[in-house]
């Protein structure tokens, strides 16, 4: 795999070394698994910079291996492509040799890993299943340019026509970390054969590396679905997890002016937070929790001394108990926080006595009809001291290219509302059950269609 490197008169083109942190003049080896993985750099001028890294693998090491035996039902374990093509085994090196790019970290400069730059990627052969088309699919609407040529089986005998692999070469201004973690998830996509038994902490990576683009892909459901090697119980659990997040899509001239710009499900989440910090609230219930993002953000504010995370789904509460790791927890910590299985549109004593209570892009997942008996279960029943909603602002939708007129964010979702929609709803629930309520924008607000996120915070009434 080749990585290239464009300067420019700010950025000259050796910075990619920075970058990686590695130094061009220099070869890089480390030791693997199944051979030997090499980084160097075969041209270093200011004006471009190319890093290779290439994999050499053992192939009797390989077929010795335990992981390789354990995956044999998806490839043969003595006869198989793996020393020849990039496959997951050039991502696992990956992994190993520029961890620290992947993470988009450098002490020397770190403004330079924030930034967007000219790159090129090439990946000379790359097992393609389902043809070069396939890669266009999966790169193209992360804003690269992809140029994905099918090998022929045989060069003397064309008529034989494809082959299985792809000379893939991607082109776009993106940053290293971004373009590493899109490389990350998707080879082995291509690849759909892992050379390792796929487990549970999969789900965690892919979730890692496909933060702030994977939730808003449009194959979203294939890449989870190879990625986790075709397993039915991770694949749903990991779309669950998804499922909390919209499509954050920022366009190439946003990206350069803002290159820090956080993902729409993290300022969401702190928009919570901060309502929640408002209130003075200590015993917090996250209502439809999911996956478990906010209470992980709960549990590391010692303020909020009693959590409660509900949701209808058991395979979602197991999927957040793994996440917080509740089952290592100290005890102090662990004391701190409830999962408990609850439907938000039935009445339940354990849900009343708290002093806030987080309904995070939740109530666009119930039918419209149903939203009366939420709103009985939650404000009529449970009664918090504050009540924090967020869902998408439907007016927004127009901003997110990649998504197509009259759809829905979500394939899940029920219904989105406007500014003015949500404000009538809101307002007639204050009304009818003794809160007062404030509105407030989550995200970047546009001059016509607002912010993409509207948040409303409910606050009891002084008896």
């Amino acid at each position: 795999m080749m990585i290239t490197m464009t300067g420019t008169p700010e950025t000259p083109g050796t910075d990619l070394g920075y970058l990686l942190v590695k130094h061009p003049d220099r070869v890089h080896r480390f030791d693997v698994p199944w051979g030997e993985a090499t980084v160097l750099f075969p041209e270093a001028t200011p004006e471009r910079c190319t890093a290779a890294l290439l994999l050499e693998v053992d192939p009797q090491t390989l077929a010795d291996s335990k992981a390789h035996k354990d995956a044999a039902r998806q490839l043969n374990q003595y006869v198989n492509d793996r020393a020849y093509a990039a496959s997951s085994l050039l991502v696992a090196a990956m992994n190993r040799a520029f961890r620290s790019a992947m993470r988009g970290s450098t002490k020397d400069r770190p403004e330079l890993a924030a930034t967007p730059i000219e790159l090129e990627i090439r990946v000379p052969v790359l097992r393609c299943r389902g043809g070069a088309a396939v890669a266009e699919r999966l790169f193209a609407p992360l804003g690269w340019t992809v140029e994905a040529t099918a090998i022929p089986l045989d060069e003397q005998l064309p008529e034989w026509g494809a082959s299985r692999y792809a000379d893939l070469r991607l082109t776009g201004r993106v940053r290293l970390a971004d373009a590493l973690n899109h490389l990350y998830v998707l080879l082995p996509v291509l690849d759909d054969a892992k050379h390792y038994w796929v487990a549970p902490d999969e789900i965690e990576k892919l979730l890692r590396a496909g933060d702030g683009w994977l939730a808003g892909h449009p194959e979203r459901g294939l890449i989870t679905r190879r990625y986790l090697a075709h397993s039915r119980a991770l694949t749903e659990r990991a779309l669950n997890q998804l499922a909390t997040d919209e499509p954050d899509t920022v366009e190439p001239e946003q990206e350069e002016l803002e290159p820090k710009r956080k993902p729409l499900n993290a300022l969401r989440r702190a928009a919570v937070l901060a309502a929640l910090m408002d209130t003075g609230a200590t015993k917090v219930l996250d209502l439809g929790c999911g996956p478990g993002a906010l209470i992980g953000d709960l549990l590391r504010d010692r303020r909020y001394t009693q959590i409660v995370g509900a949701d209808v789904s058991p395979a979602v509460l197991d999927v957040a108990a793994r996440r917080i790791r509740l089952d290592r927890l100290p005890d102090r910590q662990k004391a701190r926080i409830k999962l408990i299985q609850s439907a938000l549109t039935y009445r339940d004593d354990r849900l009343r006595g708290y002093d806030a209570a987080v309904l995070m892009e939740v109530i666009e997942h119930v039918d419209e009809a149903r939203l009366p008996a939420l709103e009985d279960a939650v404000f009529a029943h449970a009664q918090p001291g504050a009540v924090v909603v967020t869902t998408p602002n439907v007016e927004y939708n127009v901003r997110y290219e990649s998504l197509p007129e009259g759809r829905h964010r979500h394939g899940d979702h029920r219904f989105e509302w406007t500014r003015e929609q949500f404000t009538a709803w809101a307002g007639g629930v204050s009304e009818r059950h003794g809160y007062q309520v404030e509105f407030r924008g989550v995200g970047d607000e546009d001059p016509e269609v607002g912010t993409p996120t509207q948040l409303a915070l409910f606050r009891k009434e002084a008896a």
